[in-house]
């Protein structure tokens, strides 16, 4: 039990948690964006492992960690608006188009790994070089917080940004109030002349580029490779993580912090004899429980406003 709370209490430990917790919040944004344009993205985890992959080859093909991450980001937006044109144009139904893009990725990407490395499990062959990590002068200095924030991989840097970028976008510009109001009433958009079509692309090329940037992280600054489902179901809780920010991007990067604990949590209890199942099981527990703790509070809500209505129309 000490040892537990020595190593809750360390800095090393929230170093990991905000490490653990940039892949979900790229994809919980991404999933905010395509939420509030009325489109439900599930093939943000499908998305992330072609973006992991195609970072490692474009990175080692031109020994460019930055053509790398550009690859990443171009193939998750070309997937994005190619999910987009399904629903817009083809009127297939997004989940069930989403969850062929996922299995497709599956097994798509193993398959692209062998024929480039000749392995299935991981592209260790390939030698790629990796994203920086970034020493901020001043507050490296400051004990525990230095420790904490300092020395982090750039893209954590970028996801922090990313958060305020969103909420800027979303709740002070003309385009964001538009993604918004296709979201919420496309009817009564499209009669105050903005046109739904071109929000939906726009707002999930953007979700696109968040996903690209998660896919990244993961195989270019999480770890140095690609390994077969490396993603490890982090898109699904990203979706998650977006639903119980209520979708704001600020709900977002706590919720996101909530399960980069818990991930995080589940590596560190390797070091303390846990059975091993449990530690597995830790992450995706804890969404379960959470996600049903959210779920609970808004039924809660709704029936309390149901109820208001009814006396309101009673008297």
């Amino acid at each position: 039990m000490n040892q537990f709370f020595a190593t809750f209490l360390s800095a090393g430990f929230w170093y990991g948690v905000i490490r653990c917790a940039t892949p979900i919040l790229f994809g919980a944004l991404a999933a905010l964006m395509s939420r509030r344009c009325g489109v439900t993205n599930m093939a943000i985890e499908g998305i992330m492992m072609f973006g992991a992959l195609v970072a490692v080859i474009g990175s080692a093909l031109s020994q460019n960690v930055w053509i790398g991450l550009l690859c990443s980001i171009v193939i998750a937006v070309v997937i994005s608006l190619g999910l987009t044109m399904f629903k817009i144009r083809m009127q297939a139904d997004e989940i069930m188009s989403a969850i062929a893009i996922n299995l497709f990725a599956t097994g798509g990407t193993v398959f692209v790994l062998y024929m480039i490395t000749g392995e299935k499990s991981n592209s260790s062959k390939l030698a790629n070089p990796v994203l920086p990590r970034i020493d901020i002068p001043i507050l490296k200095d400051i004990p525990f917080i230095g420790e904490v924030f300092s020395g982090q991989n750039i893209l954590v840097y970028v996801a922090i940004a990313a958060v305020f970028v969103i909420y800027y976008l979303l709740f002070k510009t003309p385009l964001g109030l538009r993604i918004r109001s296709v979201g919420g009433n496309p009817n009564a958009a499209e009669s105050v002349g903005v046109s739904v079509q071109k929000m939906q692309y726009i707002a999930m090329g953007i979700s696109g580029v968040l996903s690209g940037l998660a896919g990244a992280f993961m195989s270019l600054a999480y770890m140095n490779m690609f390994t077969a489902g490396m993603t490890a179901g982090r898109g699904y809780i990203a979706l998650a993580a977006s639903n119980l920010g209520g979708a704001h991007p600020i709900g977002a990067l706590l919720a996101s912090l909530l399960f980069g604990l818990f991930d995080f949590l589940s590596n560190s209890m390797q070091q303390m004899g846990i059975a091993p199942e449990l530690i597995q099981m830790t992450p995706y527990l804890a969404t379960v429980i959470l996600y049903s703790i959210y779920s609970y509070m808004k039924m809660t809500e709704k029936r309390r406003k149901n109820k208001k209505l009814a006396k309101g129309k009673a008297a």
